[in-house]
């Protein structure tokens, strides 16, 4: 067992596997729902007006980002459970400290501490 690994008890890990798999289920529902909604449409000239056709396609380029963004949540969220498999989980990519549990409870997929996140 790591240093780490005996930061967190075997409760608070189950804990944050727990959070981190709810949050995985969440963001792939919206992703499949975000992909459905945004299929190609008829943008026709003569069956939408102009307005429309430009709310349209803003409406399109923001779920655009809004994918890309739960997409990249979505890997972080792996690596964070892949992480707790290994035993890496909890150990600051940027000073190697642990990183405390109550940080880890709030941002479960972290890699830096609070310190390290912030520049000092």
């Amino acid at each position: 067992m790591t240093a780490v690994e005996q930061m967190l008890a075997p409760a608070q890990r189950e804990m944050i596997r727990e959070e981190l798999l709810r949050s995985l289920g969440k963001l792939e529902r919206s992703l499949k729902a975000a992909g459905a909604a945004a299929r190609p449409r008829d943008l026709e000239q003569d069956t939408v007006g102009r307005l429309s056709r430009v709310e349209a396609l803003q409406n399109a380029g923001f779920t655009k980002n809004l994918e890309a963004r739960e997409q990249a949540q979505l890997e972080q969220i792996v690596a964070a459970l892949h992480r707790l498999e290994d035993g890496s989980y909890g150990a600051c990519n940027g000073c190697g400290a642990p990183i405390p549990f109550e940080r880890l409870s709030i941002f479960p997929e972290t890699l830096a501490c609070s310190a390290c996140t912030r520049g000092c």
